[in-house]
């Protein structure tokens, strides 16, 4: 440990530099995508003509020194930063160790009840294995001292006393400006600057009802681990791709109770925004955000929303007999009629439904990309377990050097004891002309002919096509 004295010295030292006091409510913070944050406050400076120094306190410690910008809002042009520091060295009793090698300390340890103090050189700091992720490992070094009688003790199990405290550690991250005031003043600075370590993600909630109408609840998952606390700040959110420069100094690599709503419309926790070709979002109040803390916003609210369940099969031309494999979705349009119409940031659906007992059940989760408002949105929710399919090619004939000729049939078994309506996607490559077909179909792209099958409670169907294709 280090002397009370020398701890009294180091305080001293430090406040002896002007102070840029944060003004109270003055936070700004934009998070991104991409795991980074924006801080914007102001600062008060009480400053005389002339050069001086200035700490800057209360920073984030994953800032990025690069980014800091400033501006005197008070009296602008009349203060210059001529160099900035970051410091970034905290006190601990290993960083304290570590810039006292070569330098003296003392010893306290005990000895059959006796307490024994030994003055003398640190020759090696202790360091703990660490492991660093590539295959890279520090072993652990223990502690050498030599005594003033020559003696090397290794390892020993006691107190530590620092007769002096090492230059260069703070208590805190912390910027140290040299500036320059044309006047002595009290000014007002803008600071602000990039950090990583601040990271947000959308998830949502949807409750399915009986009547085809759904209750969607959005949440926003906002994690700082930036190394600094923000108290009342003003908080807002991007969602959208920012380009980033791959610096690995800035890059990173719930679901909340659900309470059924009666209003029939759309609520917006938080006000939304179009920004250049972005999204942005932002609280209707002040938000304190702790370090290292994991806190959760209400995004959106959307009551009686009206959805469609399908069921879809889907095969791929060329493919020969087999099974398909059933996807069940749910579709509904992020629009006002649809009483949503906000744009939905990237993230997690996770749907439930109740059952005849009135008991909220998982049914699936499905990811959505950045939506804007007025979008057609289809999640996967599962499989299902009563429909079949099964897919066969019952022709082929080549009609010329780079064409032919395929038929196909697909059999649908409804196990189940009500009507349901299927959806089958023939894939089909090149130029391609359905010659022959059962059933109605639509061309819903240039790859692909889209079935409508409704099935009768515990039918078999089968329906045939063929077509001409061209590569």
């Amino acid at each position: 440990r280090a002397g009370h004295r020398e701890e009294r010295t180091e305080m001293i030292s430090t406040l002896a530099l002007a102070s840029a006091l944060l003004v109270s409510g003055s936070t700004e913070i934009t998070v991104y995508n991409q795991g980074l944050g924006f801080v914007k406050d102001v600062r008060t400076l009480h400053l005389s003509r002339g050069q001086q120094n200035v700490v800057v306190d209360d920073v984030a410690q994953l800032i990025d020194a690069t980014s800091v910008g400033f501006k005197c809002l008070s009296n602008p042009g009349s203060v210059s930063v001529l160099e900035q520091n970051y410091q970034y060295d905290l006190v601990s009793p290993e960083a304290i160790l570590q810039k006292s090698l070569g330098k003296r300390i003392r010893f306290t340890r005990s000895i059959a009840n006796q307490k024994e103090s030994v003055e003398g050189i640190l020759m090696s700091s202790p360091t703990s294995v660490i492991n660093t992720g590539n295959g890279h490992e520090y072993s652990y070094n223990g502690l050498v001292i030599k005594t003033d009688d020559g003696r090397i003790i290794l390892s020993p199990a006691g107190e530590i006393e620092v007769l002096a405290m090492p230059e260069g550690l703070i208590s805190k991250p912390s910027l140290l400006w040299q500036l320059t005031s044309t006047s002595d003043q009290d000014a007002k600075m803008e600071l602000s600057y990039l950090t990583k370590g601040m990271r947000w993600t959308a998830n949502y909630v949807m409750t399915l009802g009986g009547t085809n109408s759904a209750d969607i609840q959005g949440w926003v998952t906002l994690n700082n681990t930036s190394g600094v606390g923000f108290t009342d700040a003003k908080l807002k959110l991007l969602a959208g791709d920012v380009n980033v420069a791959k610096d690995e100094a800035l890059l990173e690599p719930v679901r909340s109770s659900w309470e059924e709503k009666p209003q029939f419309k759309a609520r917006q926790a938080m006000k939304e925004e179009s920004f250049f070709e972005y999204h942005l979002y932002t609280l209707d109040r002040p938000a304190s955000v702790r370090n290292k803390e994991t806190k959760q916003l209400s995004l959106l609210e959307g009551s009686n929303v009206p959805y469609k369940k399908i069921v879809t099969f889907e095969a791929d031309g060329g493919q020969g007999e087999g099974d398909l494999e059933s996807a069940v979705k749910v579709k509904f349009v992020n629009n006002k009629k649809s009483n949503l119409g906000m744009p939905m940031p990237a993230g997690k659906v996770r749907l439930y439904q109740r059952d005849a007992s009135g008991s909220l059940q998982f049914l699936g989760e499905d990811e959505i990309k950045h939506t804007p408002s007025d979008e057609k949105m289809s999640l996967t929710v599962g499989k299902s377990f009563d429909i079949k399919a099964n897919h066969k090619r019952t022709s082929y004939s080549v009609t010329g050097k780079r064409s032919a000729r395929s038929g196909y049939e697909v059999e649908f078994r409804n196990r189940k004891k009500e009507a349901a309506t299927v959806y089958f996607f023939q894939h089909i490559g090149g130029d391609w002309k359905m010659v022959s077909n059962s059933d109605p179909f639509v061309k819903e792209d240039s790859g692909t002919a889209v079935f409508e099958v409704k099935l009768k409670a515990g039918e078999v169907r089968t329906i045939k096509f063929g077509f001409d294709s061209k590569r």
